[in-house]
């Protein structure tokens, strides 16, 4: 039987708390919960954040580590587990623009969370608004193209929270 999805985004700067707001909300969804690490640890200060992340979520959450193929990891998952957080779009696209398959993810993404059903999923991004713009071309590139999938999502969302000094701000409210 179909049950009305929910999606919920959540946005904040770096180290805002919005990874520790999203697991609180995953907390309170029907269990088994997934969580989709979107990043490939390749320094030792972003293994060891994976690292304090694992320890902080607990054993009873299984963790999947997607990079590009987030789309396909969605599809496949979403009967099997009522709850799924993807932490987080930025890396994602990072990973996208990297593979050069930025344009194509981006559409499969996006139709897919507009027709969204059966499994409650909380989308985590990095707010790009609120800074300085970076003087280099490519993070200028970057940073556009997270904004414009940004919007995109909180469109498709049910709920949008920014996150700014671990304190949530509702943006959007179904």
């Amino acid at each position: 039987m179909e049950h009305a999805k929910l999606i919920t985004f959540v946005l904040g700067g770096n180290k805002s708390g919005k990874s520790d707001f999203a697991l609180d909300l995953l907390g309170k969804r029907p269990d088994p919960a997934l969580f989709i690490a979107t990043g490939k640890a390749k320094d030792l200060d972003f293994r060891e954040q994976i690292r304090q992340h694992r320890i902080s979520r607990g054993p009873e959450l299984e963790v999947m580590e997607v990079c590009e193929d987030l789309p396909q990891a969605l599809r496949h998952v979403k009967l099997k587990f009522p709850s799924v957080l993807v932490d987080s779009l930025d890396y994602w696209l990072f990973e996208c623009r990297n593979a050069g398959c930025e344009d194509d993810k981006i559409h499969e993404f996006i139709a897919l969370l507009n027709n969204w059903t059966d499994t409650d999923l909380i989308l985590v991004s990095c707010e790009t608004g609120l800074g300085p713009l970076p003087v280099g071309r490519e993070v200028r590139a970057f940073i556009r193209s997270l904004g414009a999938l940004n919007q995109k999502v909180a469109k498709a969302a049910d709920q949008v929270f920014l996150i700014t000094a671990g304190l949530p701000i509702t943006l959007k409210q179904g």
